[in-house]
């Protein structure tokens, strides 16, 4: 396969990475960037190599990544520096927004990358359930109140 800084070729790289997962899994084997770069490149996959990636991604190679499709940051991170070290450019020079975009398409149905604005959106939820909520025991307070009044006066 072809790397390159595109959306294809970064949903490519999506799809893939879930595909070595279960892989690894059925293998029995730990799902991190050692064993991610060493079945994607093989006898490519020096120990310099594997270093600069996980260098650039500011992860140890060893460390268990968890579910790409719960846990987008630490994989973005991942095949951002994968991309960077391959096409020899800059970490910074990568497409986020491209890269961003791919994971939408890859994982359609997950948790999105962005996940301030999730966490705003389920914030302002919340404050309207709670609000709700109180809501909802003033008027049961209100009705016991109500029926302690009409029993006292009866």
């Amino acid at each position: 396969m072809m790397i390159e800084n595109t959306k294809e070729c970064f949903v490519q790289l999506w799809l893939r990475l879930e595909r070595t997962r279960r892989l690894l899994g059925g293998q029995n084997k730990r799902f991190c960037i050692r064993r991610v770069l060493k079945v994607w490149f093989g006898l490519r996959a020096t120990d310099d190599f594997i270093w600069e990636v996980c260098f650039r991604c500011n992860q140890a190679a060893w460390d268990e990544l968890p579910l790409p499709s719960l846990c987008p940051r630490k994989h973005r991170e991942l095949l951002r520096a994968i991309v960077s070290v391959k096409l020899g450019i800059s970490y910074y020079r990568i497409d986020l927004k491209a890269l961003d975009k791919a994971y939408s398409i890859a994982f359609p149905n997950s948790t999105p990358i962005n996940v301030t604005k999730k966490k705003r959106a389920t914030s302002e939820s919340n404050v309207a359930t709670s609000e709700s909520n109180m809501a909802t025991s003033i008027k049961k307070k209100l009705s016991r109140e109500a029926r302690a009044i009409t029993v006292i006066s009866k």
